[in-house]
């Protein structure tokens, strides 16, 4: 957890200093979005996952129209998460709109609100710096054996209130609509570099699943 949360510290600095955030702004936005992600709720979606998609971030950055809005959604994509809650996702982009105001442009935050609202559903998109959001937050289901299986207790751990059966087959149906979307990442880069990953590590714990 130190490590994400250093790697979190670099990376919001490198972001603030890019857009030439005021720094007593800068300060309160980082320290409410670290707070969120150590809420005790939280097992996957924590600094750990930040911190995973914006070291793919960095490493795209280069391809994208507009960095600061993209950065920005990521950082508040999970700032709001309640395993039991509908409206995680609207939630986050309202506090991203509402902590982040003057900081980038009305139009910027608004788009990057879009987006935050957009991983939701993950459905398909045709504006290029999205799908790049969409298979960044995707990104774990191609990880390596070790850090899969981290994910998927680190998913059961949030939804320990749920029946192991209710789950079980809920878990299934999730995972078995990764495993049918044809590809299930949009951008090219990850297409070639994670499709076929994930889709060994989806069926392989679709068969443990049954």
């Amino acid at each position: 957890m130190q490590d994400s949360l250093k790697q979190l510290r670099r990376h919001w600095k490198e972001l603030s200093k890019r857009c030439d955030f005021p720094e007593q702004r800068s300060q309160a936005v980082f320290q409410l979005l670290q707070q969120a992600y150590a809420e005790p709720q939280r097992h996957y979606h924590t600094a750990q996952h930040i911190a995973e998609c914006l070291a793919l971030y960095s490493q795209i950055q280069h391809l994208l129209d507009d960095v600061p809005s993209l950065a920005l959604a990521l950082w508040f994509h999970d700032a709001v998460y309640d395993p039991q809650a509908p409206d995680n996702e609207e939630r986050s982009a309202a506090l991203m709109m509402q902590s982040c105001a003057g900081l980038l442009s009305e139009a910027q935050l608004r788009k990057a609100s879009a987006w935050i609202a957009a991983t939701k559903l993950h459905s398909y998109t045709d504006e290029p710096d999205l799908q790049y959001l969409l298979d960044i937050d995707l990104a774990v289901l191609a990880a390596g054996a070790a850090r899969f299986a981290e994910y998927e207790a680190q998913i059961r751990k949030e939804y320990a209130w749920v029946d192991a059966a209710q789950y079980q087959r809920r878990r299934r149906e999730v995972l078995s609509g990764f495993y049918q979307t044809q590809p299930l990442y949009q951008t090219a880069y990850f297409q070639q570099r994670f499709e076929r990953q994930a889709k060994r590590n989806l069926a392989a714990q679709l068969v443990q699943e049954k």
